[in-house]
């Protein structure tokens, strides 16, 4: 089992793009406490920790990215951003599923619940900034949150970004998107989809969602990030 729970612990270190000096901060942080040997030996304090550093990086994220916008709504996007679910799919992303140490009844059951995928992403957190930094760990953070900051905080809504990537695609190519389930994880009750937007033969990155609709929204804006980077290339080349 230790050498099953080792090598979880590799794959968490590259899949997060870290490689942790003490493996011990990393095991604690993959701890249930279902399968812990003490509740103290779980990763219920790193997710203390992470949950207040990641709370106080992405309010400093905010503060900057946001000069004018009022507290109120800093602190609509700061709760969406922090929220159990995204926490949630950052980890599904991240395949960690796989990497949780996790007592016999979970392990047993159809698959890890959402509320431990986004328990394990805190105590990441945490872990990071103990063993590398705060600098470290505010660039862990920036990574996997800056594109949640973008949907969390864009004017559009996240409801409108199939309806716009069709208008944008239609109108330019008379042709209309689709969209393609990569995968599937998570038991019947509480599933979740990675799903990429295609055009033509061009797929674009896909994304994660609690359920087909969301997860159809985020690679949505995926492609509409694309293109408009592709458009904006275009007309830098047109302009020399």
């Amino acid at each position: 089992m230790n050498q099953q729970h080792d090598a979880g612990l590799s794959q968490c270190e590259s899949r997060i793009g870290y490689f942790f000096r003490d493996k011990e901060i990393l095991r604690c942080a993959l701890t249930h406490a279902s399968g812990a040997e003490s509740r103290l030996k779980s990763n219920e304090r790193l997710e203390f920790l992470g949950d207040a550093i990641l709370g106080a990086v992405v309010c400093e994220m905010l503060y900057h990215r946001f000069p004018d916008m009022l507290e109120g709504d800093l602190t609509q996007i700061k709760s969406a951003v922090v929220s159990r679910q995204t926490c949630a799919r950052i980890s599904m992303a991240l395949d960690l599923e796989g990497c949780i140490i996790v007592g016999r009844g979970i392990a047993s059951s159809e698959g890890i619940p959402s509320s431990l995928l986004s328990n394990v992403f805190e105590s990441l957190v945490a872990a990071v900034f103990l063993d590398g930094g705060m600098e470290v760990v505010r660039q862990f953070i920036v990574r996997h949150i800056e594109s949640e900051i973008e949907l969390a905080a864009s004017g559009r809504g996240e409801h409108d970004y199939k309806s716009l990537l069709q208008q944008k695609v239609q109108r330019d190519r008379g042709i209309t998107p689709t969209y393609t389930v990569i995968e599937e994880k998570g038991p019947d009750h509480s599933k979740h989809f990675l799903v990429a937007a295609q055009i033509d033969a061009q797929q674009f990155e896909p994304s994660w969602g609690r359920n087909k609709k969301e997860a159809e929204q985020r690679a949505a804006s995926n492609a509409l990030s694309a293109l408009e980077n592709h458009d904006s290339t275009d007309d830098a080349a047109g302009k020399e």
